[in-house]
């Protein structure tokens, strides 16, 4: 079991270049099984789920292999229908094949998709709106067991904008017959990525980062070299580290235009950001505020910086809060924080923050990926030496936490325990 050691107290300075995104590749990687032709993918993240998605795809028949920093596929003809289980249960991001399988193969049998304990996460939209397409589904069984002849374009409502139901349906309609519109898609960064990528392939998708995304269905797609933008959270959590840790970075390929509401929020706190040709420079700037927010879909700050947030607020000054409006489990972290002299107290789905507080070193335990990545920016700044144990879940979504926070100066280092 992986353990990070880190001795608090020194400020972030430097510069770094922030790996693609974990949240863009994993739906594009699925997307390759529809393409013909060998898909080139540049900057995409060396994280565990990427490589668990690539298994999967491996599984299915794909050949994958790197090329000079370059990750190359060539879907097979014909998918196979099976997925191990464990590479289902271990990825919630694994539903995202559901619309690909069905639209490839016209059947799917696989297992409920896992992923990090954060709530509840029902995928009653997912098996809704390709249900809309045409597909039936049979809810005889443990399994999510489907059959369709071929997908029919369809008007689809959603009753909340959800990010992998709005990928699924995308997927599932991009070779669909017909015309497919989706009402109230969710308008994150990735939904857009996603779209670049089929629509380079030859899709006809329009509206991607609005409300009502238009897809009309084509009857195949072609390979195309793409390059995975930034990932916004990986950039959002070191920005505020070295915030609370008083010093001052260069994010080389800062994804400022999908971390507006980020860097208003950071502003309002006390934040000196200067934007530049090469970058963002992030600097601590006199006194940080506690302010109080809340998380929401996006353009609204997001819940994937909720714990790191909580962290920053912990150590600004005066009284903070934040709400958590999308997941009911996700102040995992706080008991941890707690451990480390944090004031933090937690009502609901509301938690509030007194400070500055001086905290202090501890040996603490990840609970999900977020919060992992949180608990060590936490103990950047805790005096003395501190511990986090169970980091499987930080290789998830960063590449290399330790080498990243190394080179702008932090004390830290992965040991196997």
């Amino acid at each position: 079991m992986g353990t990070i050691h880190i001795v608090g107290g020194n400020k972030l300075e430097g510069s770094i270049y922030i790996q693609g995104s974990k949240n863009a590749a994993l739906p594009i990687l699925a997307a390759t099984l529809l393409t013909r032709g060998i898909c080139v993918l540049k900057n995409c993240p060396h994280i565990a789920d990427v490589y668990e998605m690539l298994e999967i795809l491996k599984d299915l028949g794909s050949i994958v292999w790197e090329e000079n920093d370059r990750l190359c596929i060539a879907a097979p003809e014909k998918l196979r229908t099976h997925i191990d289980k464990k590479h289902v249960e271990s990825m919630r991001s694994s539903i995202v094949l559901l619309g690909v399988l069905l639209g490839e193969n016209g059947y799917v049998s696989m297992e409920y998709p896992g992923g990090c304990v954060i709530g509840e996460r029902p995928i009653d939209m997912h098996i809704n709106g390709l249900e809309k397409l045409g597909c039936r589904f049979d809810s005889s069984n443990q399994k999510l067991e489907a059959k369709v002849q071929r997908f029919i374009g369809a008007e689809i409502v959603l009753p909340f904008p959800s990010v992998g139901a709005t990928e699924n349906i995308i997927l599932a309609a991009v070779k669909a017959k017909g015309i497919t519109k989706i009402y109230g898609a969710a308008k994150e960064p990735e939904i857009v990525y996603l779209c670049e990528f089929l629509n380079s392939c030859g899709g006809n998708i329009k509206g991607a980062g609005t409300d009502c995304i238009w897809i009309e269905g084509v009857l195949d797609l072609h390979a195309c070299e793409y390059e995975i933008p930034a990932d916004r959270i990986v950039a959002g959590t070191y920005i505020m580290s070295a915030l609370a840790a008083k010093g001052s970075i260069l994010i080389k390929n800062a994804p400022i235009k999908d971390m507006k509401e980020v860097l208003c929020t950071l502003g309002r706190m006390g934040a000196f950001l200067r934007y530049r040709d090469d970058g963002l420079i992030v600097s601590y700037d006199g006194i940080l505020r506690a302010i109080s927010l809340e998380t929401a879909v996006y353009p609204g700050f997001p819940t994937d910086l909720q714990s790191t947030m909580l962290v920053l607020l912990s150590v600004a000054e005066g009284k903070g809060s934040i709400r958590e409006n999308l997941y009911e489990n996700r102040f995992r972290i706080v008991s941890e924080l707690k451990k480390m002299n944090a004031d933090v107290s937690v009502y609901g789905n509301l938690a509030v923050t007194q400070g500055p507080c001086n905290l202090k070193g501890a040996r603490v335990q990840a609970k999900e990926l977020r919060g992992n990545a949180a608990l060590v920016m936490a103990a950047l700044l805790a005096e003395g030496k501190s511990t986090v144990e169970d980091c499987r879940y930080v290789k998830r979504g960063y590449e290399d936490i330790c080498r990243d926070l190394k080179s702008l100066g932090a004390i830290i280092y992965e040991k196997e325990e």
